[in-house]
């Protein structure tokens, strides 16, 4: 994480976003990156946090919330989007709004070379399925981006993604300590 990123609190700025744009719902497949962000979900008392076995479960349900008159975001890291692919269609089809937040892996620092692949196809895959993609340049963008994305989501019945690079979440350290 970059000097200009780790003193600002994006994970606190995101979240009135999420309350002006009447997100009450989150599905996660958890991940370090996004981790104080989903703790301040999880404590927050208008906001239920559904922890997914796999990303795909999150577009179902925010066509199911969507459907039944409410919002909902998925949180995912980078590699779950492959686990989207197929089921973006639903939203996409349907014309429903699906919105995402995707915490980067595999861009500069990675030491997990599985998450390369991945991450460099990322926009190009979303892009394929006719996702629209917004990258934060610094932490304090992407309160703004993401609510960009909200809005467009949902005055037009599409798909949007907000990607925070890896820059921004900070860079994942192994622990061979841990692992023992």
């Amino acid at each position: 994480m970059d000097s200009a990123n780790s003193s600002f609190d994006w994970a606190e700025d995101l979240l009135p976003v999420l309350r002006t744009e009447g997100i009450r719902h989150v599905t996660t497949v958890p991940d370090g990156g996004l981790a104080s962000l989903l703790k301040k979900c999880e404590e927050a008392s208008d906001i239920n946090v559904t922890t997914l076995t796999s990303e795909e479960e999150g577009i179902a349900f925010a066509c199911g919330a969507w459907l039944g008159g409410e919002k909902a975001v998925l949180f995912m890291q980078s590699s779950g989007v492959g686990n989207c692919i197929n089921m973006l269609a639903l939203p996409s089809v349907c014309r429903m709004p699906c919105l995402m937040l995707v915490a980067m892996r595999g861009e500069e620092g990675e030491f997990n070379p599985w998450q390369v692949p991945m991450a460099r196809g990322v926009p190009d895959v979303l892009a394929a399925m006719g996702v629209t993609t917004y990258r934060p340049a610094t932490a304090m963008e992407i309160g703004q981006k993401f609510a960009s994305a909200a809005g467009l989501v949902y005055e037009t019945g599409t798909t949007a993604a907000v990607l925070i690079s890896q820059h921004i979440v900070g860079v994942k350290v192994f622990d061979e300590e841990k692992m023992r």
